[in-house]
């Protein structure tokens, strides 16, 4: 079973590379044949895989730029820079990569023109299928990897801390969706004869693009704004908590995501009334090691004993006037 908050993995780098990769090498290949061919379903697809290569470059600053220690102006490091990073990724995957495709299908369908020498299209496609099929399998296996066991591939999205993996198989799987679109398009058109259906599918390609940006927007943006841990390793944490046997009672536990990797934890904690303040200090120290022991990626943790807080407001209680 995965941990209960992820960690970093040498894995979501390694994704990111090899979609890169592949992007980058199919984009050349995309554009060389919708030049050959005058396709305006492959000029998409090539417009397509290049966002693809900038976004997997922007995923790279952005893991970069979230590995900066904590200073005085961030004192809880640099780890939700990776998630503004990827919203931007989302924004230009719409921009650019639906708007586009959007906008080359609208202006082929008002002015269409014959096709030709379909072929190259057909191996581009075919070689640009098995690239992007390999990338695809590799950032399934690793969102596989930190889901839970029989959980879905949605539910592991939109649960998944890490924008890298989840960013990459969506794009990727938007990928294999467009080519069949565009092979779709291209053998409609040179079986019918007809200069509608190459557009269209460039049409449908723009669509889809919008579509995943939505989705990527939608994740990035809960991540970044603040996003608690999921219920199960929330439970985890206040199983642990309470296994201590100077523990009476746990309130709510307040988590929020940093980073991939990277959670603070605030809780609310009664313990035993007789315990000493030497006694109570050396409870809280211990629990602190134990939550991080179970969980390493709580990298902040603040403890308030209720017990010190009545304490508290009971000595600074004004005394009753006499009657």
């Amino acid at each position: 079973m995965p941990n209960l908050f992820e960690t970093p993995a040498r894995g979501s780098v390694r994704v990111i590379y090899v979609a890169m990769a592949a992007n980058l090498v199919i984009a050349v290949a995309k554009f060389a044949a919708a030049a050959a061919t005058l396709s305006s379903a492959m000029l998409a697809e090539g417009i397509h895989s290049t966002v693809d290569t900038g976004n997997e470059a922007l995923l790279l600053l952005g893991t970069s730029r979230s590995r900066r220690p904590p200073d005085d102006i961030h004192p809880f490091g640099y780890g939700k820079e990776l998630y503004f990073w990827s919203l931007l990724v989302a924004i230009l995957v719409f921009a650019l990569g639906g708007g586009l495709s959007f906008y080359e299908g609208l202006a082929r369908l008002a002015h269409p023109r014959p096709l030709r020498e379909f072929r190259w299209d057909y191996i581009v496609l075919g070689l640009a299928a098995v690239f992007e099929g390999l990338s695809w399998r590799l950032a399934r296996r690793e969102l596989r990897r930190r889901s839970r066991p029989r959980q879905g591939l949605w539910s592991a999205i939109q649960e998944s801390k890490d924008p890298r993996v989840f960013t990459v198989f969506l794009e990727d799987t938007a990928a294999l969706i467009g080519i069949t679109l565009a092979a779709t398009g291209l053998l409609l058109d040179q079986t019918l004869h007809s200069n509608i259906w190459d557009p269209a599918a460039s049409l449908l390609i723009g669509v889809l693009l919008a579509s995943v940006a939505v989705i990527l927007a939608r994740e990035s943006g809960t991540l970044l704004v603040g996003e608690s841990a999921n219920r199960e390793q929330i439970a985890r944490v206040r199983d642990v908590i309470l296994a201590d046997p100077m523990v009476e009672r746990v309130g709510r536990l307040f988590t929020m995501q940093l980073g991939p990797g990277q959670v603070l934890l605030a809780a609310n904690i009664r313990f035993r009334a007789d315990l000493s303040l030497p006694a109570l200090e050396s409870t809280i120290e211990h629990l602190e090691q134990r939550v991080r022991a179970v969980e390493p990626a709580v990298r902040h943790i603040f403890l308030e004993a209720e017990s010190l807080r009545a304490a508290a407001e009971t000595a600074i209680e004004p005394p009753s006037e006499p009657e």
